[in-house]
């Protein structure tokens, strides 16, 4: 993630693309009554869009819309890419410091999706060290989508269909989730995020 100076596009559009990728939105509820805000990780522009662009649209955008209630969080971690997708530690702490206060106390669970071995890694080394204990306690790995429907409204959130798609696969490449087998193909033959995502309301038997 970049400066602000740095960004080549202009600030209005990283707001638009932020925007048009869905990469925040408050969506649904989970089974305790609770907004969720979804973060679909493998659409976040992180060498498109500065840290500053970031933190105003979160401030306008989204926790607005949280007012002044408990709220959960699901991160999906499918099909993220640390070259194309991942802002960086400095900046992830900078953006939880920036959070306001009545934000972080309202978070009471943070539901992490398709964690994959190098996310548990990092967190189990920097989680403590960059984000504080509470946040730290909320955390929860998912592994599968089957399993988050325990603690969400299945017919209320909007997962992509990539999502799905990769739940399905580590079903048959269970090894992928503990970097024993190579996803490669996989990134490399997946489409591109550019177009606006389509969204399934498919439930799961």
């Amino acid at each position: 993630m970049y400066s602000s100076s740095s960004c080549t596009l202009s600030e209005s559009d990283q707001e638009h693309l932020l925007e048009k990728l869905d990469v925040f939105k408050v969506n649904g509820r989970d089974k305790r009554g609770r907004k969720v805000v979804l973060i679909i990780g493998k659409h976040f522009p992180a060498r498109m869009v500065s840290f500053e662009v970031v933190k105003r649209y979160l401030e306008e955008k989204i926790y607005p819309k949280l007012g002044e209630k408990p709220f959960s969080l699901v991160y999906v971690n499918s099909g993220v890419q640390k070259s194309e997708n991942f802002p960086g530690i400095t900046v992830l702490r900078s953006i939880y410091d920036a959070i306001p206060t009545n934000v972080k106390d309202n978070l009471e669970a943070v539901y992490f999706l398709h964690p994959g071995l190098q996310a548990r890694l990092f967190l189990a080394t920097f989680g403590r060290l960059f984000f504080n204990g509470g946040l730290y306690s909320k955390l929860k790995y998912v592994s599968r989508l089957e399993f988050l429907w325990d603690h969400v409204r299945r017919t209320e959130v909007e997962i992509p269909e990539f999502v799905y798609d990769h739940d399905e696969e580590l079903e048959y490449r269970p090894m992928v989730d503990y970097g024993l087998e190579s996803d490669y193909a996989r990134v490399c033959t997946a489409p591109s995020v550019d177009p606006i995502p389509m969204y399934s309301m498919r439930c799961i038997a």
